[in-house]
């Protein structure tokens, strides 16, 4: 994953369709505790093959949707600990286990810096 959803999302959903991996659900689809629309770490593909995400592109809220870190096996602990905390709700795959990034590692947009991902910039930014 390298997209979040925060707080400041006002859940109009504009992102879930746009989205080409089907990462992101609704709210009222959300495996974690909380409010807001949430994107599956484990499916993001960061829209990597475009300028930007497809998800910050139609979302109407600035700041909403900020950048993560690289969901790649160097970051797997960093979404061990999320998914144990409850930030993260990693799916679970019959054979495989969960699908932490040292199982199914995603693409990710190395321009985006490592400060940058760990402050959560907004994407758009």
């Amino acid at each position: 994953m390298a997209v979040k959803i925060t707080e400041l999302c006002i859940n109009c959903d504009s992102c879930i369709d746009e989205c080409p991996a089907t990462a992101i659900v609704s709210a009222s689809d959300s495996p974690v505790n909380g409010d807001n629309t949430y994107v599956k770490p484990e499916k993001c593909i960061e829209c990597s093959d475009g300028t930007m995400p497809k998800c910050a592109d139609a979302c109407p809220t600035e700041g909403a949707i900020v950048w993560d870190m690289p969901y790649t096996a160097e970051y797997n602990a960093y979404y061990v600990a999320g998914h144990e905390s409850g930030i993260y709700n990693i799916r679970e795959h019959k054979k495989n286990g969960i699908m932490f990034p040292a199982v199914s590692p995603k693409p990710y947009r190395e321009a985006i810096s490592i400060a940058n991902r760990q402050a959560h910039t907004p994407v758009a930014e």
